[in-house]
């Protein structure tokens, strides 16, 4: 009588299932593994948001697929006819960085320093920068961030352009729209960002000129080796003025957060944000104004007997006589939502034809064979998220709820998205325009746009690790293409 039969029968039974778990999970792993070379075209699956196109249309194969068919992106620039109306060149390096009062690091220059250079031109003008990579070994680009450039100029490594190898230039070219922007590498983005490879970007309306009754300060916020600076700077910087001059400060903010920042000494207006102006902006004071990271604001005010000081958490500008004195922050910050007054807008939000889900989550799984617990976009880990599919001239929506259990920057290239609603409650103040949008754990935006930019474009959360860890998609026109892979023979590797 064989008494071991009934014993081995299960053991046969486990053992073969321990043997399709382990296939299972092997699957699993390879499927989330990235190629060492793939194109953007083939990511994800795409989103319609209820208007007409497919995959078919984009020349759209899904992750690991075939090529796309269309209109290279490489073709999308400025007329090269056009003589700039503005030129800067500018030399990228790896240098040991110093700065007053911050641990000395190894970080980037821009023609020597960090920040870079603050650009100037006037609205309309051409703008031609032409950058060397000196000695960067991984490469670099620049992105113009905020600026409506013709897409073969948005600076990202692997989907507009290659990163620029050491000894290499290239040259950007577009046409500016008035604002306070922002330019950083778009190559292995957070630690060339984080190292100091970025600047500012100011451009005037058409044929002002510069105002004599205002005094125009840019504030660069960026955290060099643990330390919050302000043009490079700790502490407080005093530019002077006098008492009774109007002062405009472009407070831009380059680190990965969210800051809040205030006004001690004086009541002030938000006249812009992220480059777009505010309808009749009201006085403030006793608030505070968040500045998400990528973002920039525009505050404006007149300087009083005692001076003024504008602050953010370890550093400040000060105007006037000693610069203001130091105030801790409000507890209450300002409502962009109501903030200003209506006035007409240049498309209709009802009338859009396609309307999308942007739903940022969290959950465990494997990205690129890591396991982690790793951002979501509509329930799935990169690259398994939508795309986002438009055509030229369209007006079309997008709902981001984010349920993930952090603050997420979001920034849409080549796009200012309006803000229609936040949690269900309508905007009324003025129109409030974004390219950088803050949106907090728990919360639920309605935002619309037109989609007259051709071309593939980065939508992406700008606290960069967070995009480096999946949160990060296209909003991609039907009928266009791009050339450009990541990783390939210039290590393309965007994030």
């Amino acid at each position: 009588m064989n008494r071991s039969a009934p014993t081995r029968r299960p053991r046969r039974i486990v053992a073969a299932a321990v043997a399709v778990l382990v296939v299972g999970l092997g699957a699993y792993w390879w499927s989330s593994r990235l190629p060492a070379t793939y194109s953007m075209m083939d990511m994800g699956h795409l989103d319609t948001g209820g208007g007409a196109g497919s995959a078919a249309a984009m020349g759209h194969a899904g992750h690991g697929g075939g090529s796309a068919s269309g209109i290279d992106i490489a073709t999308l620039v400025p007329d090269p006819a056009r003589v700039a109306d503005v030129h800067y060149d500018l030399v990228a390096r790896a240098a040991r960085v110093q700065l007053p009062g911050v641990p000395p690091f190894d970080g980037f220059t821009l023609n020597g320093s960090t920040p870079g250079p603050t650009l100037t031109a006037a609205a309309g003008d051409l703008v031609e920068v032409r950058v060397t990579n000196a000695d960067i070994a991984e490469g670099m680009t620049l992105h113009w961030h905020g600026v409506d450039v013709p897409n073969a100029m948005d600076g990202v490594a692997g989907v507009t352009q290659d990163a620029v190898a050491p000894g290499e230039s290239f040259t950007y070219r577009f046409v500016v729209q008035v604002g306070t922007y922002w330019y950083h590498s778009h190559q292995v983005a957070h630690p060339q960002v984080s190292g100091g490879l970025f600047g500012a970007l100011v451009v005037a309306p058409a044929g002002a000129g510069a105002d004599p009754g205002v005094l125009d300060a840019v504030a660069l916020m960026h955290t060099y080796a643990g330390v919050r600076t302000i043009d490079g700077l700790p502490g407080t910087a005093v530019r002077g003025g006098a008492p009774g001059t109007t002062v405009r400060v472009r407070v831009i903010n380059t680190d990965p957060n969210p800051a809040p920042v205030w006004v001690a000494g004086a009541p002030f207006r938000v006249v812009a944000v992220d480059g777009r102006d505010v309808h009749e902006p009201g006085e403030v004071a006793g608030r505070s104004v968040v500045v998400t990271a990528g973002g920039r604001a525009d505050l404006e005010m007149v300087i009083p007997k005692a001076g003024v000081r504008v602050q953010v958490a370890g550093a400040a500008l000060g105007f006037g006589p000693g610069g203001g004195t130091e105030a801790p922050a409000p507890r209450a910050g300002l409502d962009l939502l109501h903030y200003g007054t209506p006035t007409a807008l240049p498309f209709d939000p009802a009338s859009a034809v396609r309307t999308f889900e942007y739903r940022i989550g969290r959950r465990y799984g494997l990205l690129d064979g890591r396991l982690g617990a790793w951002w979501t976009i509509n329930g799935g880990i990169f690259p398994d998220v939508p795309v986002y599919l438009v055509r030229a001239g369209e007006i079309v929506t997008f709902r981001i709820t984010n349920d993930s259990g952090e603050v997420h920057p979001m920034h849409l290239h080549g796009h200012h998205m309006l803000v229609l609603s936040r949690d269900g409650e309508p905007a009324t103040g003025s129109p409030w325009w974004v390219d950088s949008l803050n949106v907090e754990h728990g919360v639920t935006f309605e935002v619309a746009l037109v989609a007259g930019n051709p071309g593939v474009w980065m939508d992406h959360c700008h606290n960069l690790p967070h995009a480096a860890q999946g949160l990060m998609t296209h909003l991609m026109y039907e009928g266009y293409t791009t050339h450009f892979v990541i990783g390939g023979p210039h290590a393309n590797h965007p994030e």
